[in-house]
């Protein structure tokens, strides 16, 4: 029996049926729409509305429910519009009429909010240990290479020398933040929208604190209007998941641009690269591309998703059932994604000696303009005198190290036979042990950080 055809002579047109239907992807949502429904008939118990009796039998009735979802021996019926509907139909079919008093004071507007967010916290928490999977492998192999010395860019320029494990190190610290938005999100949507009915609340003597408490949220929606077409949350997550996949896709243009053989810094392990159909030399770093690629897809969703809310009046609109397939795409995308990424970063090959190899002295520039500051030279002047020493070496074609003393002390008579020792790439790594740099000592204390924080 339909939940809502007393109304109309006519059922739906079969095209409308269609359309209108869900079940093909909310009946993921069973064991949240069960818990609810289970909580929900012991609030209606304690508001007298059912009795106690009443009560376990409809309990009852839903863990047989459980039990046939859980061995894949549910059935679904023609009329089982959606999760609701189904669940409902085949508790009245097992505890019989008296299951149809569980509905009493509750719309399907109130119980999907309530579904839906229990899922989304459950969901939030999988993600949040998925990415800490990845933090863990960065950190291992950022450990490994803390004295590895490579060249870093701005631009796609050479800039300044770093480690690798401060390379690394820089993606821990993206997903840390990361994993904050997962919080705050997880956090927004702990207020149960149970209880508030369609739109206006209940006039039986349910307990909504008790509810919330029951199914582990914080606290009962403060306002019911609100709480049936508020899909804050679901936006919250989507953005999490797009800024997220935003910076695995930079990570995923850094291995693959230091995986290439113009630089050759890293190399894939054999498991998580592809070869060609046709060249038999190649070696590609598919998951990498793949990773990128996806991310326009979870940006997609948001944006998708955030145009749907855009114009919606106040309470429910069945607009909001768009809120569910792009959130389920984003998540299964990201599970497909993160154990690929996570294994790809524990396999990766460091190629020390190729990132050695790329040093060059203008990567010490700066470090040669510090000299002059140490001398007492403003640095503004430093700066000046050392870009004329960048291109005296370059009209010259020799490295910074190559030039004759007396040709430095014609730009500034403050150089000095101490200027051989700012040509260590080494030292001048070392140098920079400020809170957050690139100087091993620093990083190890990056790495100290960011284990006490996967061990909270």
């Amino acid at each position: 029996m339909s939940l809502w055809g007393g109304r109309f002579c006519e059922p739906s047109d079969e095209d409308l049926r269609r359309l209108n239907d869900s079940i093909d992807f909310d009946h993921i949502l069973y064991a949240e729409d069960i818990e609810g429904s289970m909580v929900y008939a012991r609030a209606l118990a304690q508001a007298g509305v059912l009795s106690a009796e009443e009560a376990e039998a409809i309990i009852e009735g839903l863990g047989q429910v459980t039990r046939e979802f859980a061995c894949d021996r549910f059935e679904l019926a023609a009329g089982d519009e959606d999760i609701h509907t189904a669940v409902e139909r085949r508790l009245i079919e097992i505890v019989g009429d008296v299951g149809g008093k569980l509905h009493t004071g509750r719309s399907r507007n109130d119980q999907v909010a309530t579904d839906f967010r229990l899922w989304t916290m459950r969901a939030a928490d999988r993600l949040h240990g998925e990415l800490r999977q990845l933090q863990a492998a960065i950190i291992s192999a950022a450990e490994s290479h803390n004295e590895t010395v490579m060249p870093g860019y701005t631009h796609m320029q050479p800039a300044q020398a770093i480690t690798a494990a401060h390379w690394l190190m820089s993606f821990f610290w993206m997903l840390e933040r990361d994993q904050e938005r997962l919080r705050t999100a997880k956090e927004s949507m702990a207020a149960c929208p149970l209880g508030s009915g369609a739109l206006a609340g209940t006039p039986f003597a349910i307990n909504r604190e008790q509810i919330a408490a029951d199914l582990g949220f914080d606290k009962p929606s403060e306002n019911s209007l609100d709480a049936v077409s508020d899909r804050d949350f679901v936006a919250d997550m989507l953005y999490a998941i797009a800024i997220c996949a935003t910076h695995l896709s930079r990570l995923a243009a850094d291995v693959l641009i230091y995986s290439s053989a113009a630089f050759g810094f890293i190399a894939l392990d054999d498991r998580y690269s592809t070869g060609s159909s046709l060249m038999p030399q190649k070696r590609n770093a598919d998951p990498m591309e793949l990773m990128r690629g996806k991310t326009g897809r979870l940006i997609g969703n948001l944006t998708g998703f955030l145009t749907t809310l855009k114009g919606l009046p106040s309470g429910y609109n069945k607009d909001l059932q768009e809120d569910k397939e792009a959130l389920f795409d984003s998540l299964e995308t990201m599970h497909q994604l993160l154990p690929v990424v996570t294994a790809t970063v524990g396999s990766l090959q460091i190629k020390a000696e190729a990132m050695a190899a790329a040093l060059t002295e203008d990567l010490l520039a700066t470090d040669l303009a510090d000299y002059l500051v140490g001398k007492g030279v403003p640095f503004r002047q430093s700066h000046h005198i050392v870009g004329q020493v960048v291109r005296l070496a370059a009209e010259r074609g020799v490295s910074l190290s190559q030039l004759p003393l007396s040709a430095l002390r014609e730009l500034s008579e403050h150089f000095g036979e101490d200027i051989e020792q700012v040509f260590d790439y080494a030292r001048s790594v070392a140098r920079r042990n400020s809170y957050g740099g690139t100087a091993p000592e620093a990083v190890r204390a990056q790495i100290a950080q960011a284990k006490a924080r996967i061990n909270q």
